[in-house]
């Protein structure tokens, strides 16, 4: 058995926003963690679906924070979804951008002609999270990608976790542009495989887990590529959300925040109708599950808890039951 869950991986891959930081807040946990991971000889990778802000803004921002990084230790969507159309398209194309002047660099770096307007004849779209989006530049999209332009998206998160609470993110931007164009946008950011083979790729490693704090993008991001997962709860989801979670959705890890990947691995074990992780205990009876051991504050025991209380829930997914969850209130 190993020590630590860190031990089975040579690289650790973090979303940043929920994970790393809130805000301009770090995540207590942080600075230590990469620091101790480092001192393990495990590569580092910070993964950011924000299209917002290039590399060598967050990587300034990660510096500050006391977590030192390169730029190179950064890869963003806008990076891979430029690259991405790059590949796709002849060196030269006009291409409208919806995003920040992050995106609009990353796009020209790669030889392409970023331009504004419909009127332009854009050979694609792309959008891109922008705090500053105005209607009249999601209008252009929708006018240029019914003339025939290929549409891209840089990621589809439809909201960004802040420290002072959820806002919404290029997903929502997205949606406004599909009310008005048919068929689905081309996309590099997770849960789209680009952005993470790309880390992958720089990083050159074998055996990555991947760090994040939503299911339907980091973890499901994860699990497409083939990768591990560990949710962290100081972000976007939580324990309810991972009772509702289909297979798809699901991590291989759970922990109260990165600092999770040093220490040993939190496992339920499930005999009949009852799971053990810890010192917490669920049982399931006719259909309902219920936490059978007693919780106090330590959030550690609330954690095991959710723990076993997930792997009969989950098992009863599988098997096609319903079940209901007693005692919610004790896991957070």
């Amino acid at each position: 058995m190993t020590e630590a869950v860190i031990d089975a991986y040579d690289a650790a891959l973090f979303d940043l926003d929920g994970v790393i930081y809130l805000g301009p807040e770090a995540i207590p946990a942080a600075p230590a963690t990469v620091e101790a991971l480092r001192g393990r000889g495990i590569q580092v990778g910070f993964v950011t679906n924000n299209a917002a802000r290039s590399t060598e803004v967050v990587a300034e921002q990660l510096n500050g924070m006391g977590i030192p990084v390169t730029r190179a230790d950064v890869v963003s969507s806008a990076e891979a979804i430029a690259q991405l159309v790059a590949e796709q398209l002849p060196a030269g194309s006009p291409v409208l951008v919806a995003g920040a002047q992050a995106l609009i660099d990353e796009v020209a770096g790669h030889g392409l002609r970023p331009v504004s307007s419909a009127d332009d004849g854009p050979v694609a779209v792309i959008q891109g999270y922008d705090p500053q989006m105005t209607w009249p530049r999601l209008d252009e999209c929708c006018i240029a990608i019914q003339r025939g332009a290929r549409w891209y998206v840089s990621n589809p998160d439809s909201t960004r976790p802040t420290d002072r609470g959820l806002v919404p993110g290029a997903g929502a931007q997205m949606a406004v542009v599909a009310t008005s164009v048919t068929g689905e946008p081309v996309m590099a950011g997770k849960p789209h495989r680009p952005l993470l083979d790309a880390t992958v790729a720089r990083l050159g490693c074998h055996r990555p887990i991947f760090v994040g704090d939503r299911l339907d993008t980091d973890i499901l991001g994860a699990n497409r590529a083939g990768m591990d997962s560990l949710l962290v709860l100081t972000g976007a989801h939580g324990g309810h959300d991972l009772l509702d979670a289909e297979p798809q959705f699901r991590p291989t890890r759970i922990a109260r925040d990165l600092s999770g990947l040093l220490e040993p691995e939190r496992r339920a074990v499930v005999e009949g109708g009852r799971a053990v992780c810890g010192h917490a205990e669920a049982q399931e009876v006719d259909g309902v599950v219920r936490i059978t051991s007693a919780i106090g504050g330590d959030l550690d025991g609330q954690l095991d808890a959710l723990a076993a209380v997930l792997a009969l829930v989950w098992e009863g997914a599988a098997r096609g039951e319903h079940d209901e969850l007693d005692r919610l209130d004790l896991v957070h």
